[in-house]
């Protein structure tokens, strides 16, 4: 996808990737760092692996002191041990209004809601993953349309992955432990619905399910490939992705 036109700049620099707006946004999220309502210019990931989180560290204070190292202040972050160079983006425009989401997908520890398959017990350590994603909308919205908008982005993330896991036999997950969403907006609040029957609901789900649906399917091919050079080699299987 062409990044020119964006409202931020995309800033890659494994293990971060980073979103930066010239001005300030209003975000909800239910992220490790500065979760809930909070106003910032930055959203960002952080690629980690089993060695950057030893036990007893908290996973909050490995993110924020990445952060600091590079100068990433007042960051909504976002933790994953997906390869942050391997997101995806689409952008949708319906009567004028513009959404765009980004997505990291990793369904290691996928689960199917309501029905817990890993409870935290070591025997069932889940292979790391994470579905992480982002959505800008071009219109300020109010926190009720924010609270409906990360609602219709939750929906549209679940049904792709349902959809795509479905369609090639695979065990069918809606999503994993870990999860988290950002959705951002300019500051104002003037739009006060983003439900299914609006624009802004329609831009939302459909890029939501494209750029989850697209990060799926590279996910499913990347494990293959794991899969596939594990069994050829003489080692014990290591972390897949």
């Amino acid at each position: 996808m062409d990044p020119t036109g964006l409202p931020f700049v995309i800033d890659l620099c494994r293990p971060i990737l980073a979103l930066r707006f010239a001005e300030p946004r209003r975000m909800l999220s239910w992220s490790i760092s500065r979760p809930g309502l909070t106003v910032a210019k930055t959203v960002a990931w952080l690629e980690v692996n089993d060695s950057d989180l030893p036990i007893g560290r908290e996973p909050v204070a490995v993110l924020e002191d990445a952060f600091a190292r590079q100068g990433l202040t007042d960051t909504v972050g976002l933790m994953t041990a997906c390869d942050v160079s391997a997101y995806e983006i689409c952008r949708t425009t319906i009567e004028g209004t513009e959404a765009i989401a980004i997505t990291t997908v990793g369904l290691g520890n996928g689960e199917f809601v309501g029905r817990r398959r890993f409870a935290g017990s070591a025997e069932e350590a889940p292979i790391p993953g994470t579905v992480n994603t982002f959505v800008h909308v071009s219109q300020p919205l109010s926190d009720g349309a924010l609270v409906e908008t990360i609602a219709i982005a939750a929906q549209a993330r679940t049904v792709a992955i349902l959809r795509t896991t479905e369609s090639i036999g695979r065990e069918i997950v809606t999503g994993t432990g870990s999860d988290c969403i950002v959705v951002a907006a300019p500051l104002g609040g003037t739009a006060c619905y983003s439900g299914l029957h609006t624009a802004i609901g329609e831009a939302v789900g459909a890029s939501v399910v494209e750029a989850t649906r697209r990060g799926t399917v590279r996910w499913i091919e990347q494990s293959a490939r794991w899969l596939e050079s594990e069994a050829d080699s003489n080692h014990p299987p290591g972390i897949g992705p």
